[in-house]
């Protein structure tokens, strides 16, 4: 490499160095706005949040980032850079192209906004009033409308909102892969539904104190291999985990002194993130490539933890009786019983607390509504009644208030359209390693009732976690499983299990 292109790339890893660092910093004035600060300062936090984001925006569309780019894509200087670097230039390149098409006015005009909205989101669910929250709706969609506008489109409007999530998926892909899941998920459904076979779960309704779940769900983030050294875990509205950097990864969870379950397998799914986050390889530090390859991949490592190990017999095999130890006098039950009853099949109304067959029937019902904003034009002011609409043809309930209705999800207030999808789309990445992982561990369920985690999870650091962003979803899936998603993976998983559990 001339020294021309090291100076070049040296100034091109300073510029990425310190856009991460504005990203690191905005991660903790997001975390702090949504676990406590005081709502009076909101306004004036949500401008903080607004004025730093520009400044990382302008970072990012800077003209010189721009000429350093095209100097490094040079065949001859690309060819001499390692592969971090190549795939940096590559992932920059793709962002800049998209972020230098956005006005830096525009962009911090929707920052604000959607800082607030979060925040007057959380007291319009506590209320179930969305009239409160609408205008703020609108006003998201009308600024995502703009930048779709702005972006270009591909292939629909809302195929270039899903590109930003989950890299290539488009919305014919997503129709036949969801297609096929509901063609073959609804029988299923239909038969447990008749089964005479139904578990019990009136035990799981008693009042469960709120530090004993704490204690309990710490203690389970402990065996799976989170690092309290460079993470934690607090209270908030909506789980969620923001990995800052692999030594400082933060998850929430939400504790109900009713349900013993919300916050169990919330905190699992939340610490399924952030093991991706903790243990992404050291040389990616303090570039843009240190965080998961996409929601899709991120999802499959929070669902396979929460349901492939934590919704097991075999985990509960290990792991009930430090439950009950928790709750002494409450959980006398058998074991197979509170297996049974945790993985209980029944339509449900709110989707963190779905069970793995209907929950992929929460997300359709979000992925159709989204299209229907964005390639159909449909308005804020339509979406409650859509949504029951939807809720009542897919699940057979109706919502009674938007609190459980419309308003349950953080994500539309952050302005986070074609984000969903993701979540189905962990499931089946998840079904497909499993069925790799199973293979290239053959006592891997041995290791799950015996406790030992940490395997699983060194597992997962050497397929997965460690790459960071360095390998695309599609690169990923096929270098550990030798085949492109395949959604049939998901429908095996769900049938063996839950014809056992219904014996059907």
């Amino acid at each position: 490499m001339t020294q021309l292109a090291e100076n070049v790339l040296s100034l091109f890893l300073a510029q990425i160095k310190q856009i991460k660092s504005y990203e690191e910093a905005l991660g903790v004035l997001y975390w702090d706005l949504r676990t406590g600060a005081p709502r009076k300062g909101m306004e004036v936090r949500s401008e903080t949040i607004g004025h730093l984001s520009g400044q990382m925006f302008k970072l990012s569309t800077a003209p010189e980032l721009g000429e350093w780019l095209t100097q490094l894509e040079q065949p001859g200087v690309f060819a001499d850079l390692n592969e971090i670097n190549q795939r940096l230039v590559t992932e920059t390149r793709k962002d800049y192209d998209r972020s230098v098409k956005i006005p830096p006015k525009l962009y911090q005009e929707y920052v604000v906004l959607t800082s607030q909205a979060e925040s007057f989101w959380e007291e319009a669910k506590e209320k179930s009033d969305y009239a409160s929250f609408e205008p703020y709706l609108d006003k998201i969609i009308t600024y995502t409308n703009q930048f779709i506008d702005l972006w270009g489109v591909k292939g629909s409007r809302y195929d270039t909102l899903l590109d930003a999530y989950e890299p290539g998926m488009t919305t014919a892909e997503l129709d036949r892969v969801f297609g096929g899941l509901r063609e073959k998920l609804v029988p299923l459904s239909a038969a447990i539904a008749a089964s005479p076979h139904q578990p019990a779960t009136d035990f799981l309704k008693q009042t469960y104190a709120k530090e004993a779940q704490k204690k309990f769900s710490l203690f389970i983030l402990g065996q799976m291999g989170f690092d309290f050294t460079g993470g934690r875990l607090d209270e908030s509205v909506h789980p969620f985990a923001t990995g800052l950097n692999p030594g400082d990864v933060r998850i929430t969870t939400r504790y109900l002194t009713d349900d013993v379950t919300s916050a169990l397998f919330g905190t699992i799914h939340e610490g399924g993130h952030a093991l991706y986050e903790q243990n992404i390889k050291d040389e990616l530090i303090g570039t843009t490539l240190c965080t998961g390859t996409s929601m899709g991949i991120h999802e499959s490592q929070s669902r396979f933890w929460e349901n492939v190990i934590g919704r097991s017999k075999s985990f509960w095999s290990r792991y009930y009786k430090d439950l009950q130890q928790h709750f002494p006098n409450q959980l006398e039950v058998p074991v197979e019983d509170f297996y049974r009853a945790t993985n209980v099949v029944k339509p449900s109304l709110i989707r963190i607390e779905a069970d793995e067959l209907t929950y992929n029937l929460h997300i359709i019902i979000r992925y159709e509504m989204e299209k229907l904003i964005f390639n159909e034009g449909v308005k804020a002011s339509e979406l409650p009644a859509l949504w029951n609409e939807k809720y009542k043809e897919y699940l057979g309930i109706v919502p009674e208030n938007d609190g459980e209705g419309v308003l349950q999800d953080v994500h539309w207030s952050g302005g986070a359209f074609g984000y969903f999808p993701s979540y189905s789309l962990g499931n089946m990445y998840a079904a497909q390693i499993t069925d790799t992982l199973e293979r290239d561990l053959p006592d891997f369920w041995e290791l799950v009732e015996k406790g030992e985690l940490h395997p699983i999870k060194d597992w997962l650091t050497d397929k997965v976690y460690q790459y960071g962003k360095l390998r695309t979803p599609s690169e990923l899936i096929q270098d550990i499983t030798g085949k492109p998603l395949d959604p049939d993976y998901l429908v095996a998983y769900l049938e063996k299990k839950y014809k056992d559990i219904y014996k059907l």
